[in-house]
């Protein structure tokens, strides 16, 4: 975001002839939006309203709803949550919580979004909607009232299902509602690794290694 302020600023300063459209970055992906965040124009992209699977970048619209259960009230940062079996048994990328030894809101939070822990997923799910069905749900009532035309959700954690699927124009667009709505939880994003249970993991986003303006948000595979 601060990257695409500079570069509009720079660009004021140019002659007018080298005022030029920049050329779109050679990108391998089948379909990706490059937005800027604080205007909400689009720069680039391909295939941008293409049916794509979501994988973990799932976990953005998880994030949306435990955000707003936390500025809520439902939900509060300190309080202990029963980790249940499906959880504990959650298959992909963990946090390793473990049945009969609750943790806190705020550890699955940053298990959630450092580690992609699926487990986590699942736990803050059941803690909102009583169940993950029950909360996927509300994933998708959520996402209709956001307008997310190409999205539906089957689980909280972005594993395959033929039912479960999105856009890029989507994912742009749940994304600057996430930054815009919750702007206090969001440098949660920008923690490099995170500890829980004596095991330290780092966060997938490589990026936040290559460039210091990078601040998040999320990778999917």
């Amino acid at each position: 975001m601060r990257l695409f302020i500079l570069v509009a600023a720079a660009l004021l300063s140019l002659p007018a002839a080298a005022q030029l459209a920049p050329v779109p970055p050679a990108i391998a992906g089948r379909a990706w939006l490059l937005v800027d965040h604080t205007s909400g124009q689009p720069l680039a992209g391909q295939n941008a309203d293409e049916r794509v699977e979501p994988a973990s970048l799932t976990k953005l619209m998880t994030a949306y709803l435990v955000f707003a259960a936390l500025k809520q009230g439902a939900l509060k940062p300190d309080m202990q949550v029963a980790v249940s079996e499906r959880a504990w048994k959650a298959q992909g990328s963990r946090m390793f919580i473990e049945p009969k030894k609750p943790v806190t809101v705020d550890e699955l939070v940053r298990g959630m979004i450092v580690q992609s822990g699926n487990d986590a997923c699942i736990a803050l799910a059941e803690a909102v909607a009583g169940s993950e069905e029950a909360f996927v749900q509300a994933m998708n009532r959520e996402a209709a009232r956001l307008g997310l035309r190409g999205t539906r959700y089957a689980n909280a954690t972005g594993l395959p299902d033929p039912q479960h699927y999105t856009t890029a124009a989507d994912l742009a667009r749940l994304t600057s509602a996430l930054i815009h709505d919750f702007p206090e939880f969001y440098p949660i994003y920008s923690m490099k690794e995170y500890r829980y249970n004596n095991l330290s993991q780092p966060n997938r986003n490589r990026l936040l290694w290559l460039d210091p303006a990078v601040d998040g948000v999320k990778t999917g595979h």
